[in-house]
């Protein structure tokens, strides 16, 4: 056997598992295609002049890190540049990349992700509710991040759990400005002298919005700025798999002995959120059939505006007007198009239920 032959057969174990190293390199030596989801966090380029004081002369904590420390915009574009690649090289097709950042890079980050063909999907603006204040006085606070949420292509066949994001969101629909405070209190890292073990930790439920909503259980999940490992942290609690990225030994050990204390969710389906539209089609005429809503029976929308009765055939009449539940919603209405699960009702002890609620019901039933 050659030696091509040896590696080719040899596996590579990436998942749950951190790299300490370069990110790019070790994104490239993953197999190509084989994460679901990149979630990055790089450095922010803040181009601090000096130490940040408050008005008493006290030192502001601020990030001044090497790794924040670059020489110029056309090395951090480079360096975006490089990592970008790579990441690309780990995501599979239909696979999806978010990007935080701040005005300082998330502009340049934008541009170079475009031109490498990415497709923008979202800007999500995170609302900070207890920002940094301005200490000296001369610009507004800066009160949010952004998140840049792209597909691989622009034809990628990408995952957005709808439902879930809806579901998180008191049943409406999940906007594109999420507000939530800086990671604090016992969720924080620190070191021994009580100073941040991170400067940058981002909060475990942002990472918790922005995995529900673009993964399902088992998927994989790539960082390759891993940091202390929120992103692992939050992977493992909901069932998902990670891989990690870390140059920093210290941040590595504290990554693991934190990933390590999380225990997942001992039963996959309550971190599932399934796709409606993934979920077998019911016809309302099945309905109809097995008398869960009954020939003759009046339908009203939620606020009793319009009514109309079954027919046996599964379709709805309206006065003169017969057609399906969909059909008819948007006659009434005198609308293009409407959603007729969601908006006729049956009346049930006096109280108006969506018929979708009976759907659902029969499709239980079914399986």
């Amino acid at each position: 056997m050659t030696h091509g032959a040896a590696m080719g057969r040899k596996k590579t174990v990436y998942k749950n598992r951190i790299f300490q190293g370069d990110c790019a390199e070790a994104m490239n030596a993953l197999p190509e295609g084989c994460v679901d989801m990149v979630f990055a966090d790089p450095p922010y380029n803040l181009q601090l002049e000096g130490d940040l004081l408050r008005p008493n002369n006290s030192k502001v904590d601020a990030v001044d890190n090497d790794w924040d420390q670059f020489d110029s915009f056309a090395a951090y574009d480079a360096f975006t540049e490089n990592w970008l690649k790579a990441a690309r090289h780990a995501l599979k097709p239909d696979g999806t990349i978010w990007v935080i950042g701040s005005y300082h890079n998330i502009f340049r980050v934008g541009r170079i992700m475009q031109d490498m063909g990415f497709w923008i999907l979202n800007d999500v603006v995170w609302l900070k509710t207890n920002p940094m204040p301005n200490f000296r006085g001369r610009r507004f606070t800066n009160a949010h991040e952004t998140m840049l949420w792209c597909s691989r292509d622009q034809k990628s066949k990408y995952r957005f759990n709808y439902e879930a994001m809806k579901n998180l969101n008191d049943d409406l629909q999940m906007r594109s400005d999420w507000t939530m405070p800086l990671c604090t209190g016992k969720e924080r890292l620190k070191q021994a002298d009580g100073a941040k073990a991170h400067p940058t930790q981002k909060p475990e439920g942002l990472l918790h919005r922005v995995i529900m909503s673009s993964t399902e259980v088992d998927d994989v999940v790539l960082d390759p700025f891993f940091g202390t490992g929120t992103t692992g942290a939050v992977a493992k609690k909901l069932r998902r798999n990670y891989v990690g990225m870390e140059q920093d030994e210290e941040y590595v050990r504290l990554a693991k002995e934190r990933i390590s204390k999380v225990r997942p969710v001992d039963d996959f389906s309550l971190v599932d959120t399934p796709s409606k539209r993934a979920q077998p089609r019911i016809p309302f005429g099945w309905l109809v059939e097995r008398g869960m809503v009954e020939a003759g029976t009046t339908l009203y929308d939620p606020r009793r505006r319009h009514a109309a009765r079954v027919r046996a055939d599964g379709t709805l009449m309206s006065g003169d007007f017969r057609g399906s539940i969909h059909q008819t919603g948007a006659h009434v209405q005198k609308a293009d198009a409407c959603n007729g699960w969601q908006y006729w009702c049956v009346e049930k002890k006096g109280k108006l239920i969506p018929i979708d609620v009976l759907r659902q019901q029969l499709r239980s039933q079914l399986h």
